[in-house]
């Protein structure tokens, strides 16, 4: 049945983007030609929320200490991209990919799925 998920994140700045995914992030990934990346995520969930709009997709990493995250990344050169704030259903903030775009992360307060056997 399905063994997986495919994220796909549009860039003004794909390969800069690339790099920032790979060395700061330091996710791994493997070259399927070209030089078209693709990484190996960490555990995944997917929720599905209402909305009164039009529909749309988010993509937020998670982790499980939102400081200890954010000072790791600034030091391999992330820019973060304001403080963290609280939601109620977890800690949130952001970094800023080399194409300006922010990535929002997140230490969850909710129970997760990712880890369910």
């Amino acid at each position: 049945m399905i063994n997986g998920a495919h994220v796909i994140l549009y860039s003004t700045a794909a390969d800069a983007d690339r790099s920032f995914i790979r060395d700061v992030l330091g996710f791994p990934g493997v070259d399927s030609g070209g030089g078209w990346l693709i990484f190996k995520l960490p555990p995944a969930e997917v929720a599905v929320h209402p909305t009164g709009g039009r529909p749309k997709h988010e993509f937020y990493l998670m982790c499980d200490d939102i400081e200890q995250t954010l000072a790791d990344l600034a030091q391999r050169g992330a820019e973060i991209s304001g403080p963290v704030r609280d939601q109620g259903w977890g800690l949130l903030a952001a970094v800023r990919l080399p194409s300006g775009t922010e990535l929002p992360l997140y230490e969850p307060k909710h129970p997760v799925a990712y880890d369910l056997g």
